[in-house]
């Protein structure tokens, strides 16, 4: 069983919702999560509700989207692995400095209770600058692996990074048998 969660980097859930069906396809039992704000927000990249729908509809099971319902992941529910994608930079801090204050963050705590992996897909504005620091507690800390990231737009952005979520499949498979694929910056 994989836990596939979801944070509010919205401009990146169309891609992350196809790899969630590749997934489905290959794993098939998925237990989905979104963070209160992935779970809340309607944004120009579609409603709340719409992706809802959409992800419950292909994991054919209820979002975990409080605290209290994504604590059991671990103790009581054990996943394979757990996947976070996308995950913002504001999850990224809260992950590197034990806050566990939304659904994401209390399933992955309570997930790498059991040693397993959690497998986190970045998308942020300020992964190399602000969250420079949280992204090298996460890279040292055992059972995180994360999918090669790249430059989003290095003009514009010159902060961000943004997994490759064509590698999350390959990322995750990897990370079961634990191991970081290589090369983790594109």
């Amino acid at each position: 069983m994989i836990g596939y969660a979801f944070c509010g980097s919205f401009c990146t859930f169309s891609e992350s919702f196809e790899v969630l069906k590749e997934l489905k396809n290959k794993y098939g039992d998925i237990v989905p999560i979104m963070s209160y704000n992935a779970y809340k927000t309607d944004t120009r990249f579609g409603s709340a509700r719409e992706w809802i729908d959409k992800i419950e509809g292909v994991c054919e099971r209820k979002i975990i989207n409080t605290i209290a319902d994504a604590e059991p992941l671990g103790p009581k529910i054990s996943l394979d692995a757990l996947v976070i994608a996308p995950c913002t930079g504001n999850t990224l801090a809260k992950l590197a400095n034990g806050i566990t204050d939304t659904p994401v963050c209390m399933a992955a705590k309570a997930h790498l209770r059991s040693d397993r992996p959690l497998i986190v897909a970045l998308a942020s504005n300020d992964a190399m600058s602000a969250n420079l620091g949280n992204l090298a507690t996460l890279l040292s800390r055992k059972n995180v692996y994360f999918v090669p990231m790249k430059q989003d737009e290095p003009i514009k952005k010159p902060h961000s990074l943004v997994a490759d979520f064509s590698l999350l499949p390959q990322t995750l498979e990897s990370a079961l048998s634990g191991k970081q694929i290589r090369k983790l910056f594109l």
